[in-house]
């Protein structure tokens, strides 16, 4: 796609077993089945020019906008893997439809508690909510299985919920630059033995 103009790279769309488009509107009207979107580092304020394929994308990048809302995003019901990292948000739309996410990345955005939508998301695995002004971790959360990842490092958040009993199958949790008192920390490591847990 090297060659073309700027306003021709609105979306690029990678799949290993795509062939080349010759313009980049025919990749928004063909995106292959399990495509992989990329659009970091574009500047987006927003995704209303976007046409996103919702039945195909399984990962979609969005890393290092400007963006402030990600309304479309909740059509994409085969998304697996979203990225928004570096961006401007403060809240999420509604993803209960994303029913195969599986990981979802928000560090460095505006949150200042974990989004509450997260909870409607079944086979979610991996959250990262580093670099945000969190100040505390939800009940909800807490109680949520079949979590492998967490990242809070550099939040507000001074402690953790009471009961970490779901989280046992947690492989990481990153807490890393979190002010938690000495107690508090050797009562997650207690609730949580087979967790790699970085303070």
């Amino acid at each position: 796609m090297r060659g073309f103009a700027q306003k021709a790279l609105a979306l690029a769309v990678f799949a290993a077993c795509a062939g080349c488009f010759d313009e980049p509107s025919d990749a928004a009207r063909a995106v292959p089945e399990g495509a992989h979107v990329y659009l970091q580092d574009r500047g987006l304020g927003d995704l209303a020019g976007e046409n996103l394929d919702a039945a195909k994308i399984v990962y979609l990048n969005l890393d290092r906008n400007a963006l402030t809302n990600v309304a479309p995003v909740a059509a994409l019901t085969n998304l697996k893997w979203l990225r928004l990292n570096s961006n401007r948000l403060a809240a999420l739309p509604d993803l209960a439809a994303l029913t195969q996410l599986r990981r979802i990345y928000l560090a460095r955005n505006r949150f200042a508690a974990v989004p509450e939508t997260l909870k409607d998301l079944p086979a979610l695995t991996d959250i990262e909510l580093s670099d945000n002004p969190l100040t505390a971790i939800p009940d909800w959360l807490a109680r949520k299985e079949g979590l492998l990842f967490l990242s809070f490092n550099r939040t507000n958040v001074r402690k953790l919920p009471s009961d970490l009993s779901a989280w046992r199958s947690l492989k990481a949790l990153q807490l890393g630059g979190l002010e938690l008192p000495a107690d508090e920390m050797a009562r997650i490591r207690a609730a949580l033995p087979k967790t790699a847990i970085v303070f």
